[in-house]
C-alpha cells in the first residue's frame, strides 16, 4: 500500500461546500460546484485556466450531454446550461414541494442515465432519497436516507454503490442489464470504526473505489471486496468528492469544503474548500455522456 500519495492544491477556491467533480471530455474542463456557495467552478487541466459561474440556486453536480449543454443538478430541479452563452433552461422538478431537502451527490451510470440524491438541508434523519433520471423520466428508487453519498457504478454497470454517511457504510446494489436496481443493497465497506465519514466516490480503471472520508482529510482506495488498499492524504479535514480528470484521466482531483468550521479552523486549514489533486498511478474510467432519450 502507498501511503505518500499527497494531494496537492490545484485551485485556490475557498469553497464553502466543493462537491461534484466532473470531467468533461469534450471541453477539456474539469467542473466542479459550490453548493452552498451557489457556484459552478471550472480549471482545464492542459493550461491551468480555471473560471466560475455563479448561480441563482445550491447546485451539486454539472454533467456534459452530447451537445456541449451541461445539465446541472440543482437544489429541487434539473435545467441545461450552454457554458458558452450562460443560457439556463429548466428540465424537470424533484422535491420542489418539499422545503426541508436540496439536492446532494449525483453521478451518471454506464447506461448514460443520472443517478441523483436529496438530503435535508440540516441533515435531518431519514429526509433523503436516491433518484435515477432514465431517458428523460426521473423515478426515485430508494428513500429514508440522511445524507446518500458515493454514487457509483461498477465498469460492467452490473452494480452500483453508495453510502448514508450518517451512517458510515458504502452500500452496493445489483443493477439489471438496463441498470435498474435488483433487491435490496447490501453492505459492501464499513466505516463505522474509523476517523471520518464517508462521503463521494469514483471508480477507477481497475475496478476499485475510490472514497472521500469526511472529517479524516484523506481519500482511500478500496478493491472489489470493499478492503482499503491505498489512500491520498490532504492538508484540510474535509474532503467531498473525488474524480479523474485530464486527457487521460490519469490525475485524481478532490473537492474539499470548510463547512462548519469555525474561525479557528478557518485559519488552520487556510486552503480547505480548494480543488486538490494527485498523481495516484492509475486511471480513471469515463462517465459516459448523460442521455435524455
Amino acid at each position: 500500500m502507498n501511503h505518500d500519495n499527497m494531494a496537492e492544491l490545484a485551485v485556490d477556491c475557498r469553497c464553502e461546500l466543493g462537491e461534484g467533480p466532473q470531467w468533461d471530455a469534450e471541453s477539456g474542463r474539469l467542473y466542479w460546484c459550490d453548493i452552498l456557495g451557489k457556484c459552478l467552478h471550472w480549471l482545464s487541466p492542459e493550461n491551468g485556466d480555471h473560471g466560475h459561474y455563479p448561480l441563482e440556486q445550491m447546485v451539486s453536480l454539472a454533467t456534459p450531454l452530447n451537445d456541449g449543454r451541461l445539465m446541472l443538478v440543482g437544489e429541487h430541479s434539473l435545467s441545461l446550461l450552454n457554458p458558452a452563452t450562460q443560457h439556463l433552461e429548466h428540465f424537470a422538478d424533484f422535491e420542489a414541494e418539499n422545503p426541508v431537502t436540496r439536492s446532494n451527490d449525483a453521478r451518471v451510470d454506464r447506461h448514460g442515465s443520472l443517478w441523483l440524491s436529496t438530503m435535508g438541508k440540516t441533515a435531518e434523519p431519514g429526509a433523503g432519497s436516491l433518484y435515477r433520471l432514465h431517458r428523460g423520466e426521473l423515478t426515485r428508487v430508494r428513500s429514508g436516507l440522511t445524507i446518500p453519498n458515493a454514487i457509483c457504478f461498477s465498469p460492467q454497470g452490473d452494480a452500483a454503490y453508495f453510502t448514508d454517511t450518517a451512517a458510515g457504510v458504502v452500500m452496493r446494489w445489483a443493477l439489471d442489464d438496463q441498470g435498474w436496481p435488483v433487491g435490496e443493497p447490501v453492505a459492501w465497506a464499513d466505516f463505522t470504526g474509523v476517523e471520518g465519514n464517508p462521503d463521494g466516490a469514483v471508480i477507477d480503471s481497475e475496478g476499485c473505489l475510490w472514497l472521500a472520508l469526511w472529517g479524516a482529510g484523506k481519500v482511500v482506495r478500496l478493491n472489489r471486496d470493499g478492503q482499503v488498499i491505498d489512500s491520498v492524504q490532504l492538508p484540510v479535514s474535509q474532503p467531498s468528492c473525488p474524480a479523474f480528470a485530464g486527457e487521460n484521466l490519469d490525475r485524481l482531483y478532490i473537492t474539499t469544503a470548510q463547512e462548519g468550521f469555525t474561525a479557528d479552523q478557518r485559519r488552520e486549514q487556510p486552503q480547505a474548500g480548494g480543488l486538490f489533486t494527485c498523481d495516484v498511478g492509475v486511471r480513471g474510467l469515463a462517465d459516459p455522456l448523460l442521455r435524455l432519450t
